[in-house]
């Protein structure tokens, strides 16, 4: 039986802003329904103990997020949510004191990457409210997401697009050396206890209208994670936001066959031979971190 570290259940498909770095989707509207997210819980247990509530669309905006909390809570799972932060002063009180929930990040290069943001300070300024009231308040790990650093890292020299955000982080928790001094990309730097920023490059969906990339690859798709659109759709990793690589729908068959269906089998052999057997993968600038 497959087991995986992460699996991406998405609660809904609708987003509040439209950022550049992350495509609107083309599938309906859809906020999932708690006997479906239940049913879903039940199936996928014997495969994961670990959820993230996100494919596509801003968790934050399910009328139920603190029932979501609690019932997967119920059944023994522990909580990722990660969002832009826009609707946290709303929620505030669904997401204190659930015992569901392990890590949050919040995307902070969300602002800068939806036009017509406004207010960069109180946008940030009620993130670290809340960051700092749920980490005193419970065992909650938070993360802090800057990925819109381009490849030669130009983005931050010649724009500074990050400075007024890194300048709120190192005031907020009193840092006594600049941000930018301990950036090694790919790690996180630690605020505080618990606490932690994250830099890196901005990704690119995968999309069958990119180019292929040539040669073998390689990839951790349905071998340390999966996930389920709103709609019932497993699909092999969190990029597949269109429900290309459609392995099934869980809604009509059990989740144990889907994962050792014909087509989960061939994306998973495949990659144990370096192979990339799906188009979608072959259009994928994110397995080139896993090639050898």
């Amino acid at each position: 039986m497959k087991k995986f570290k992460k699996f991406y259940i998405e609660i809904t498909s609708v987003c509040n802003l439209a950022c550049t770095f992350c495509p609107q989707t083309k599938r309906q509207a859809n906020f999932i329904k708690m006997d479906t997210f239940t049913n879903i819980l039940d199936q996928i247990k014997p495969h994961t103990d670990h959820i993230y509530l996100h494919v596509k669309g801003e968790p934050l905006l399910h009328p139920k997020i603190d029932e979501l909390l609690d019932v997967s809570h119920d059944k023994g799972f522990k909580v990722n949510i990660t969002t832009n932060g826009t609707l946290i002063n709303k929620n505030r009180h669904k997401l204190l004191d659930k015992p569901a929930l392990r890590q949050m990040n919040f995307s902070l290069h969300s602002f800068d990457g939806h036009e017509g943001s406004e207010d960069k300070e109180g946008y940030v300024t009620s993130i670290l409210r809340f960051a700092k009231e749920i980490v005193a308040k419970s065992n909650v790990i938070i993360s802090f997401r800057l990925w819109n650093l381009d490849t030669d890292n130009q983005t931050n020299l010649e724009r500074q697009r990050n400075r007024e955000v890194l300048d709120l982080l190192e005031q907020e928790f009193n840092l006594d050396y600049k941000i930018d001094e301990k950036f090694v990309r790919g790690t996180g730097v630690k605020l505080a206890d618990r606490v932690y920023l994250n830099q890196d490059h901005e990704f690119q969906w995968p999309d069958l209208k990119a180019e292929e990339i040539s040669g073998p690859g390689f990839c951790h798709a349905l071998r340390n994670q999966a996930g389920i659109l709103v709609d019932g759709t497993v699909i092999p990793c969190c990029l597949d936001g269109e429900g290309v690589i459609n392995l099934g729908n869980i809604n009509h068959t059990p989740f144990s066959e889907i994962v050792e269906g014909e087509r989960a089998n061939r994306l998973f052999e495949g990659f144990s031979r370096r192979e990339v057997v799906e188009e979608l993968c072959r259009k994928c600038g994110y397995r080139e971190r896993f090639s050898m």
